[in-house]
């Protein structure tokens, strides 16, 4: 335990004064100010370009009258509707504000100062740091080829071992896992230990040999599948995500969720969403022609580019990561430098709309040149 004076707050746990808070991206208007730059493009945050669904814009709309209302504690509506689409019943949802409220869920119902959690390196951030905050023993496995080593994953499998956080696709690498070694991975592990699948970029999969958390339900209550309406249904400012999984575990994950944990608004927005497969169409389309654009462009200027089923690239710049990052500020370009992940040469770019992506590679080719 840290110590601290006589009269000072009371002593605050290693796991919790060691912990490092999620680095926040740059407001746009920040940016616009320290830089002097007019019309910038943020291309590092993996957003929807086209943003909301106008069905979603319209149902917010039309619910901004009854604000000074509690929200739906159950969102009745919004897991009837999940519970349609993926053929489960309703005890299976929690809802949570975003995705990773439900990883926060998962580690406080199964997590404590004894137990181990097993997550890949690099993968969202959060899975360790909340992991951390519950003081568990998060372990860490090093990718493989740019992807889960599940074999060294199986490995590392102890009596402690609780949950295991798998990313797929991959975030930052955009890499997925292939259907018969994720079969034999299950094989591999013992029946207590929980599978997370975090798909918050399935969407934009086009890849059909990869597994999908939906096909396991009913089969394996170990797999527990997260999804969100951040990326793919451009609702990222409003927070809201979904699990699914087992009922007894949806059950007990229930019991810690705060009451009202998803507002009226996001679920208004979500439901209308799921309905507006238009807008989701045009997603699709637009972030694969995109990546497809910004994947020979970038090639063609010497760089590579790591492939991405997802709505962002990995690119190996050749040079320092960091100054790149900094020389496209400067053009006007928000990316993501990678080397906080050990990546020194690689930056993160998201797929914008068609001139977003063009003006990009504009850019980083006279950056590149210039260095």
């Amino acid at each position: 335990m840290t110590t601290r004076k006589e009269g000072a707050i009371p002593p605050i746990p290693d796991y919790i004064s060691t912990l490092v808070p999620y680095p926040p991206g740059k407001p746009i208007d920040e940016f616009e100010r320290e830089y002097g730059v007019k019309n910038p493009i943020k291309m590092a945050s993996n957003e929807n370009p086209l943003g909301p669904s106008p069905m979603a814009m319209e149902s917010i709309r039309n619910n901004i009258s009854n604000l000074h209302r509690y929200p739906d504690g159950s969102a009745y509506y919004l897991k009837a509707r999940l519970a349609e689409i993926y053929n489960v019943d309703q005890s299976q949802i929690v809802l949570g504000n975003g995705s990773n409220e439900i990883i926060d869920f998962l580690v406080r119902v199964f997590v404590d100062r004894t137990s181990e959690v097993i997550s890949s390196d690099p993968s969202f951030l959060m899975y360790r740091k909340i992991v951390q905050a519950a003081g568990g023993r998060n372990i860490m496995i090093p990718l493989k080829e740019a992807t889960h080593d599940l074999e060294a994953i199986s490995e590392a499998v102890t009596p402690r071992t609780r949950i295991i956080f798998l990313d797929n696709p991959n975030n930052p690498m955009g890499s997925v896992i292939r259907s018969a070694r994720f079969q034999d991975f299950l094989r591999s592990l013992p029946n207590n230990v929980l599978v997370v699948l975090d798909e918050a970029y399935m969407e934009f999969v086009r890849e059909p040999d990869t597994p999908r958390g939906i096909d396991y339900m009913g089969r394996d209550r170990r797999i527990i599948f997260l999804r969100t309406f951040s990326k793919a249904y451009g609702l990222a400012g409003l927070r809201a995500g979904y699990g699914i999984m087992d009922t007894e575990i949806a059950q007990n994950l229930e019991k810690v969720r705060q009451p009202f944990n998803v507002n009226a608004t996001a679920q208004a927005a979500a439901l209308a969403a799921l309905d507006d497969s238009e807008h989701l169409d045009r997603t699709l389309a637009i972030t694969w022609q995109g990546m497809d654009e910004l994947l020979q462009g970038l090639r063609a200027m010497g760089c590579e580019p790591l492939p991405s089923h997802t709505n962002y690239i990995m690119v190996n710049v050749g040079t320092d990561a960091e100054t790149v990052y900094k020389q496209m500020l400067r053009e006007g370009i928000i990316i993501r430098s990678m080397a906080s992940y050990g990546f020194k040469k690689y930056v993160r770019i998201t797929v914008g709309l068609p001139e977003d992506n063009r003006r990009c590679l504009k850019a980083m080719e006279k950056v590149l040149n210039s260095l």
